[in-house]
This record gives structure tokens, sequence and C-alpha cells, in this order.
């Protein structure tokens, strides 16, 4: 039998993913406190869209559009607010406090404009958004060494969307390479280069940068901020706070098939895990 979580006012949130057996009802005088005020989930997802078969080697990294909708749905009703990574920037700081977490989509793929962004605006939220600046309307060639099936990205109309939508725009390269594994002045023009292809076409500055397969070393991490950027995301996996590094901002993956409660207890687990 499916499980059904009620919340006040006759809210019912469905989620058969979380709890193997039975039937779970939770009841809420009031929205609890299940995250830390002064550390904050940014939960990273690249693709929204059917899962793909079990063959395909980045299934995990796809989360089916229902999926989503619970997730943000469960995070909303007990109080929370999804930012940008930007907007996230002063409670990271520890300037502000409050029950946020971060959203942010690598690569931009047409499939989270097509289905993540209706549930965002729905909500209320916002979320940051990691464009390859060079591959607008390709797809992602990066990932010609994986058994995947390729996926489309937004052209620039849709990364203009996405902006007008009130989402922000960051950088993820012009041609998504492993920074370290290049030169110093080839990473320096992705850098530098992406950053002014996404303002001019933007109108925006782009403050918000996510390192490419996550590879990052102590030279990568000082071009990103000399590059002028103010904050960058990794894979390393943890919530952030004000002892965090602004260009080494850990996040929390969120895999195909994870259901909306034991995401919001993952985050929960990582928020009391030792940093390191």
């Amino acid at each position: 039998m499916g499980r059904t979580c009620r919340f006040r006012r006759g809210r019912r949130l469905q989620d058969p993913a979380d709890f193997p057996q039975g039937r779970v009802i939770l009841r809420f005088r009031d929205p609890p406190m299940l995250l830390s005020a002064t550390r904050y989930p940014i939960l990273m997802y690249h693709q929204i869209r059917p899962l793909p078969p079990p063959s395909d080697r980045l299934r995990g990294l796809s989360v089916a559009p229902d999926a989503f909708r619970r997730q943000m749905t469960l995070f909303r009703r007990l109080g929370y607010r999804g930012l940008s990574v930007r907007e996230l920037q002063p409670y990271l700081r520890g300037e502000r406090s409050g029950k946020v977490f971060g959203i942010s989509f690598d690569d931009g793929f047409v499939n989270v404009l097509m289905h993540a962004m209706p549930v965002l605006d729905e909500l209320g939220f916002t979320a940051t958004c990691y464009f390859v600046a060079g591959r607008f309307g390709g797809e992602n060639d990066w990932d010609a060494g994986a058994d995947t099936a390729r996926s489309p990205l937004m052209t620039c109309d849709d990364m203009l969307a996405w902006r007008d939508h009130g989402h922000e725009i960051g950088s993820h390269t012009l041609d998504h390479i492993a920074l370290p594994h290049v030169p110093t002045y080839v990473s320096d023009f992705q850098l530098t280069e992406s950053k002014r292809q996404l303002e001019v076409l933007s109108g925006q500055r782009v403050e918000s940068f996510c390192y490419p397969y996550g590879n990052q070393d102590a030279r990568v991490r000082d071009q990103v901020a000399a590059a002028g950027y103010g904050n960058a995301t990794t894979t390393r996996r943890g919530c952030a706070d004000a002892s965090n590094d602004p260009f080494l901002l850990p996040r929390i993956p969120v895999a195909g098939g994870v259901g909306a409660l034991r995401l919001l207890f993952k985050c929960a687990r990582w928020q009391v895990r030792r940093r390191g």
C-alpha cells in the first residue's frame, strides 16, 4: 500500500518511493524546522525528464518530472523556500537566517525549462541554471564517452525565458571541460569568456559558477575568483554555511528515484555530519 503524508488543512502528499511498506501519516500543527537555520543544502540537479532505462550510464543524473514536483511541494508545505545560489549567499555568510535552501541545475537542458521551471514558478521558488555558454541549442556532446542518449540544451532564447521568470544564469564554462587538466591560459579563457558572453546575452551580471564534472584545484579556484565570480559550487557532498569557502560550496546531489521525504531526510542527515 502507498503511504500518505497528511498536513494541516487536509492537504496530502503521496510519495510511495519514500517508504517501501505501509502508510505513514504526519500531522503538523505548524511546519517543523527539520533543517538547520545555519547550514543550508544546495540541491544539485541535471535533467528533469522521464527516467531513462537502467542501461543508461547517466540515469542517476535524471529526476522524473512528477518526482521533482513532489520534492519541491514537500519543501514548500513544510515552510521552506527555494532560492537561487546567488540569493542564498547572505544566508551562507551568516547575514540572514531562515527556512531556505538552494536549487541548482547543471548544463542547461531544455527539459529543465519544460518540466522544472513551471513548478518553481508555481511555488514561488527561484533557482540557478549553469549554462555551457558555447553550446546553446546543442546537445551534451561532452558525454560522448558514456553509454547515454543525448539531450537537447536550451537555446539563447530559452535562457532569456529562464531569466525573465526570475531565475539566475550561472556559468559552466564555454565547452564543459575539466579545468584542472588544461593549461592555465585555456582555463582562464573558459572562465572569463563564458562569463562575458552570458552577460552580453542576458544583460545581467553573472555571479555564480559551477565546476564541470566537479573538477577543481587550488589554481582553478583562484582563477574563478580572479575572473570576477562571487561564488562557485562543486560536487562535494554536504550543506553549506559561513565556514565554507564561497568558491568551493558543497551540494547535495538528487538522483533519479529519490522520493520527497527521503530527500528531505538526506538533507537533514548531511547537516549533522562532520564537515570534511
